[in-house]
């Protein structure tokens, strides 16, 4: 093997050896950005979920009101 092909192959897998490294940074910042998105999906829907236990309640007392002032309104206009 000549010098010249012993620098070319030293050269190639050089470049091989900084392209195996690129490609690992890649798939190791992919993996930590879809991990992330389902934190990120999870924090979203678990804060929805929770909102609405939290407002269930007073949800609840509206509609027993508004079925109230609806069967009053009813009773008046039947009285009339």
């Amino acid at each position: 093997m000549s010098p010249e092909e012993r620098e070319l192959l030293n050269k190639s897998v050089s470049l091989s050896e900084e392209n195996n490294k690129i490609l690992h940074s890649m798939k190791r910042s992919m993996r930590i950005a879809s991990i992330t998105r389902a934190v990120y999906w999870i924090f979203i829907i678990g804060s929805a979920i929770g909102a609405f236990y939290l407002l269930q309640p007073y949800v609840d007392q509206l509609k027993s009101i508004y079925a109230g002032a609806s069967e009053t309104l009813n009773n008046l206009k039947l009285g009339d």
